[in-house]
């Protein structure tokens, strides 16, 4: 399979690197607001991604920290927020002229935020494919709108890299594009659209089986967005096409033996007149108390054919709390 498009890839961020494109990608989350974090501009100019992977309930008990595709550092100087310790957050990036312009940017960070060192990021070159990081090695490990620039194989490869450096129970934690039609392979195979994180957006289920695959044995949707439409004024197609942006964490959990569990935003509330409901597989539910689960657990719940369990429909909406 031709690669060539990773060689577009690199040229699109080259040039966002030496000239930062607001416009090059339509992030749908502020930045975060946090006391003492001062967020200089050049950073939020260079934010490019279509969501966020900071989430303070992952960052915890000092984590080390690993971020693939550093931007303009911005996410980098966030996790640094919450790590603060030396070579506490290792960001990678392939493009030479990324790695120069976040040292740049995080020299102003140093002027902006008193608490904040150069040393707490340690920027490394390297490839998603083949990252420069030691195998169990990492807490936290996140990437925001690279990977659905992959195609199948390569996203594969990048998927088994972040489950190699990450310790057992470490997390992935991730915003990519997904879209649910189907995109025509004019668009597909357009190696700037897909640099441009737009025409290798996969179906949501799809994009959380390549993760499954791997290993990862849970996996939580935090948030879903809408993000762009292709038109057919505009692209390759006859069709409107609306894209979403998903917020994931993927956990390396054990693989359950009846498969992983995947929180979509489904609850079940029991409204039956018995103290509690206990299903026999470490799931009590107690009256008119909402329990978070897994689709697995819903489906299992719903088979039961009881006329005194709901099940709500997902809301891709997980913040934990859940089954499992």
């Amino acid at each position: 399979m031709s690669t060539s498009y990773l060689e577009t890839t690199k040229d699109v961020y080259k040039a966002a690197a030496e000239k930062p494109d607001v416009g090059l990608c339509c992030t749908t989350t502020p930045v975060w607001q946090l006391p003492g974090l001062d967020m200089p501009v050049i950073m939020q100019q260079m934010n490019y991604g279509c969501g966020s992977t900071v989430n303070p309930r992952d960052l915890v008990n000092n984590p080390k920290i690993l971020y693939v595709g550093v931007g303009g550092g911005m996410e980098l100087l966030q996790f640094a927020y919450f790590s603060r310790q030396k070579n506490g957050v290792v960001g990678v990036d392939v493009v030479d002229e990324m790695l120069a312009a976040s040292r740049r940017n995080f020299d102003e960070a140093e002027k902006l935020n008193p608490w904040f060192k150069k040393e707490m990021v340690d920027l490394r070159k390297g490839d998603a494919l083949n990252l420069p990081v030691e195998d169990n090695s990492i807490d936290v490990a996140a990437q925001n709108c690279l990977f659905n620039i992959f195609k199948q194989d390569e996203l594969k490869k990048a998927l088994s890299e972040m489950y190699r450096v990450l310790k057992p129970r470490g997390r992935l934690v991730m915003s990519d594009p997904t879209c649910e039609t189907e995109m025509p392979e004019a668009l597909r195979e357009d190696e700037r659209l897909r640099a441009l994180c737009l025409s290798g957006s996969l179906p949501l289920k799809d994009y959380i089986k390549m993760i499954t695959d791997i290993g990862f044995g849970t996996v939580e949707i935090r948030a879903k967005r809408a993000y762009r439409i292709l038109d057919p004024k505009n692209y390759a197609t006859d069709k409107l096409i609306y894209i979403e942006s998903v917020e994931v964490c993927a956990i390396k959990d054990p693989m359950p033996a009846d498969g992983p569990c995947v929180f979509t935003g489904k609850t079940a509330i029991y409204y039956g007149s018995k103290e509690c409901l206990d299903d026999n597989k470490g799931h009590v539910l107690f009256p008119n108390q909402p329990l978070a689960v897994c689709d697995k657990t819903a489906g299992a719940l719903a088979n039961l054919n009881r006329d005194d369990i709901f099940i709500s429909p997902s809301t891709f909406f997980y913040d934990g709390g859940g089954c499992c």
